[in-house]
């Protein structure tokens, strides 16, 4: 069929539904159409003949007889009418010729099944119109792989028929991803279950018109699928995870959050028939009790992810019998977030039951102590990492001693918003034994923690690579010079950002000793570091790649220096809100430019509009924030 207009291939697919505008959803494949005018209408004089008078019925077996990505665009460019016919069209329904024509066809359609091509569409962009277009336009490049729909165009929003659309034309279709989407329902879940049999992942959030009915047709024609979200579904429930769990014998990962209608017979159903598959289990904001705890300890015994969050209903006895179960033997990360059953006592049970556990994650464990963590550091053997945030309970005294309990496996661990840890308890260094192991320490916006802790981290933890000390008001050089002088494996990252007592000689200090492996340095906020730092780093820290010195109180002077640093190959700087530097530092920083990828110059209020502008045009490579 020759081509009705000029069109050129957009990658975006957008340029049919910004050409057209409110959609009207054709009438099922009628075999008579009221647009066929009766000979009363025609004049002798003036008659035309046009393919618009065809029925419905006709214009579909003409288009499933057009071939070629853009005759077929083409085609659908002409009216909303013919758009929404041609997307109504299944690839099955496609007449394949033998003719020498159809060849190059018969390829394109071929190609629908590598299904590698990504679409996004956002807002206002969320149309059926657009989708009707992407159903049609990836079938010659491709076939679509993955499309994901964020929000929803407010008048005229995604509905039934724009998903179905993408169900008829990509069949190739893996990966559907459908957010805050009111309008689509269970009709559009079962065209997608019935036309995209090759579906792997499903995400499905705020959905609240999507039923059982539709997840089940999901889990009874797409035996592929590996990943399933669902989240804030009110009607989703008991009945659709029990189909999951009996028809997708290979679902490995599981993510529910805040769906009311899932209860312990959903989960128990998910896992039961799908335990040696299942490798990942995201449970947020659920009614579950400890039953479906129970359940996963005794069948979870592919997991290798377990994240809990916000399960009001379950005990200490649920957690204590889940990590009893003898199920989770391959558990290597663990995420425990706002549980009130999380105790000590259900904390060491976790220790010895999981034997393979290596990350460990404890938000908001109110009921958690001292006690509890030590214990859980001693009976966890492959324990690697270890997280806690906001566990008022564990103090100084429980951290240091976890540290000393922790075997020689032990590599990163991290403190945050822990409310507890104060100075104020005597400490007897005869007692703890050093943790060799340790290479990355994050101890981050805990008021309480200061000099005389910092000192004692740092002769527990000689081997740190990484520390992270942000939002530490309370301390100063006394305890970071410790921590700097008995750290021997040589630092790499260093973020003190907010620690406002720190000065001069704590960062000349770490720059002579730690300068030929120091690569990243992060001193936001130090007010007190000013040019004699950037001397230090100028001449000693030759591996340096990024720094950050926001709203410290360096000058031009500071950064001519480190213009000059001899073989430094900085590539990330931040100045942000160094007010002290002017017009004159332009030239220092054209020289470090040869090397610099990203430059922070926000804030920086002394600096005249148009330096900055000559720089940004003599920096075309780099990225100028200003």
């Amino acid at each position: 069929m020759p081509s009705l207009i000029d069109y050129t291939v957009d990658d975006d697919l957008y340029t049919v539904g910004s050409r057209l505008d409110v959609y009207y959803p054709p009438s099922k494949r009628a075999r008579f159409s009221s647009l066929v005018a009766s000979s009363d209408n025609f004049d002798n004089e003036n008659r035309t003949t046009s393919i618009e008078v065809l029925p419905d019925e006709c214009l579909f077996e003409i288009f499933r007889r057009v071939t070629g990505g853009k005759a077929k665009m083409s085609s659908a460019c002409v009216s909303k009418r013919w758009l929404m016919i041609m997307s109504s069209i299944r690839s099955a329904e496609i007449c394949k010729n033998e003719d020498v024509e159809m060849i190059h066809d018969n390829v394109n359609v071929e190609c629908e099944s590598d299904g590698y091509l990504t679409r996004c569409l956002e807002g206002k962009k969320a149309t059926d119109i657009r989708l009707a277009a992407i159903a049609i336009g990836t079938s010659s490049q491709g076939g679509l792989g993955k499309l994901s729909i964020r929000g929803s165009n407010f008048v005229r929003g995604v509905t039934n028929f724009g998903l179905s659309a993408i169900a008829h034309g990509c069949p190739s279709l893996k990966s559907l991803s459908l957010w805050d989407v009111p309008f689509v329902g269970d009709e559009g879940m079962l065209a997608i279950a019935n036309d995209c049999r090759s579906l792997e992942k499903l995400d499905l959030c705020q959905c609240p018109s999507i039923t059982n009915k539709g997840l089940i047709a999901i889990a009874e024609n797409c035996p592929n699928l590996t990943t399933l979200a669902i989240e804030s579904c009110p009607n989703i429930g008991d009945e659709a995870l029990l189909a999951i769990g009996r028809c997708c014998s290979r679902l490995q990962s599981i993510t529910i959050r805040d769906c009311s209608r899932v209860r312990d017979q959903g989960l128990a159903g998910l896992l039961l028939p799908a335990c040696s598959s299942l490798t990942k289990i995201k449970l947020h904001g659920l009614t579950i009790t400890d039953f479906s705890l129970a359940v996963i300890g005794h069948y979870g015994k592919a997991l290798t992810t377990l994240i809990l969050c916000g399960l009001q209903n379950v005990s200490q006895k649920g957690f204590w019998v889940m990590a009893n179960g003898r199920g989770l033997d391959k558990l290597v990360s663990l995420t425990i977030t706002s549980c009130r059953g999380t105790t000590d006592v259900s904390l060491e049970a976790i220790g010895k039951g999981c034997s393979n556990l290596k990350h460990m994650n404890l938000k908001k464990c109110c009921f958690v102590s001292d006690a509890g963590l030590v214990a859980f550091a001693k009976a966890a053997g492959s324990l690697e990492s270890l997280q806690m945030e906001e566990c008022n309970r564990i103090t100084q005294a429980g951290i240091l001693s976890a540290l000393s309990n922790s075997g020689s496996k032990l590599k990163s661990l991290g403190i945050v918003k822990c409310m507890g840890i104060k100075d104020h308890l005597p400490l007897d260094m005869t007692m703890l034994s050093p943790c060799e192991s340790l290479r990355s320490l994050s101890i981050r916006s805990c008021p309480g923690f200061s000099n005389s802790s910092l000192a004692v981290v740092g002769k527990l933890c000689p081997q740190l690579h990484h520390v992270d000390l942000s939002g530490l008001v309370g301390i100063s050089d006394a305890g970071l010079l410790p921590l700097l002088e008995t750290c021997k494996g040589g630092l790499v990252k260093v973020n003190l950002s907010g620690c406002l007592n720190l000065t001069d000689r704590s960062i000349s200090t770490m720059a002579k000793l730690h300068g030929e492996s120091l690569e990243v340095l992060n001193l936001e906020g130090c007010r007190n570091v000013t040019d004699a730092s950037l001397v230090a780093v100028a001449e000693n820290c030759l591996a340096m790649n990024d720094l950050d010195l926001s709203n410290c109180s360096v000058s031009d002077l500071g950064i001519s220096v480190l213009s000059f640093g001899g073989q430094m190959n900085l590539q990330i700087l931040s100045l942000s809100g160094c007010t002290k530097l002017s017009d004159k530092v332009m030239p220092y920083l054209s020289k470090l430019g040869k090397t610099l990828v990203g430059l922070n110059l926000q804030k920086c209020n002394s600096i005249s509009g148009q330096s900055i502008e000559l720089l940004v045009e003599s920096l075309w490579r780099c990225d100028i924030l200003y």
